[in-house]
């Protein structure tokens, strides 16, 4: 009871609200760090470097002076290593912090987007009932020029006969990926990264694993139509569902594809709904001072 009046109370004494709110932000930012890195080539890599933090603690502890020497000179560097290791998951927490509601405040509105989904489910059909080869990529809020290699510029508006035209086998565009951006066939015959998940099923092939692998690295959307057996795929974030029908692919695409409202949806627009009713209360209040000088 004692080292509770001593020890215990005193300390609860002096917390404060912000030190609340500040302990509360770290453990929210560490769970979706934790979130964000897991089950990726990150994870395996902080599990090495905390092998390194206590490899040098038990040196020290220790008395092995060559090897603390060798791990902390090695540690002060680390900061710029780890800055190159994880580059690719850096970007694509950075890109996610932009495409979360805060991040769009800063983005201007999207116009209607029209019905590309009906000309998409229609010629993917086609293609499954023949057992022919696609990838399509539709590109939402990340640009991924960056993530493209090759590509035949398009610029046509999506229809499904000429999606049909484009996969059929022996081709020029065949081989490779469709890119739509902002409702139209931007590129065709693209070539795309493929997925650094080693626990791929063997029957996925270079089409799968570069769907995934586009969506692992952007918040595309990929579409697959398998050559060997006309299933039809959808991936995004990394995840695959298959065997979708012409219905369910309507619904999931319609789903996946439709514009995200916000109220915040950018700064500009806010700031002139502000400006607008100062201007209608200024516009208010002098017409009754007139109305009262008369």
């Amino acid at each position: 009871m004692s080292f509770l009046q001593e020890t215990i109370l005193p300390f609860i004494r002096t917390v404060q609200i912000s030190d609340i709110v500040d302990i509360l932000i770290v453990a929210v930012a560490a769970y979706y760090l934790i979130k964000h890195f897991r089950n990726t080539r990150a994870a395996q890599l902080l599990k090495g470097i905390a092998t390194i933090f206590v490899i040098t603690f038990l040196a020290e502890w220790l008395n092995l002076n060559v090897i603390s020497f060798i791990l902390e000179s090695t540690m002060q560097v680390g900061l710029i290593a780890l800055i190159v290791i994880f580059q690719p998951e850096l970007r694509r927490g950075l890109e996610h912090m932009g495409r979360s509601k805060f991040g769009r405040w800063f983005t201007s509105d999207k116009e209607d987007q029209p019905d590309i989904v009906a000309e998409i489910c229609k010629a993917t059909k086609n293609l499954s009932a023949t057992n022919t080869g696609a990838l399509i990529v539709f590109e939402k809020d990340t640009v991924l020029d960056d993530l493209l290699t090759s590509g035949t510029s398009i610029g046509a508006d999506v229809t499904a006969e000429l999606l049909e035209n484009i996969f059929v086998p022996n081709t020029p565009l065949h081989d490779g990926a469709v890119l739509i951006r902002e409702n139209r066939i931007h590129q065709a015959s693209c070539v795309l990264p493929l997925s650094s998940n080693k626990d791929l099923s063997n029957e996925l092939g270079t089409r799968h694993r570069a769907a995934l692998g586009i969506s692992e690295q952007s918040d595309c959307i990929s579409l697959v139509v398998s050559e060997e057996t006309g299933k039809i795929s959808v991936m995004q974030d990394g995840n695959m569902i298959r065997n979708l029908s012409e219905t369910s692919l309507y619904k999931l695409l319609t789903k996946l594809l439709a514009p995200k409202e916000d109220v915040g949806s950018n700064v500009k627009k806010n700031l002139d709904f502000i400006w607008n009713i100062t201007k209608d209360k200024k516009k208010k209040q002098s017409d009754d001072d007139i109305d009262t000088e008369i």
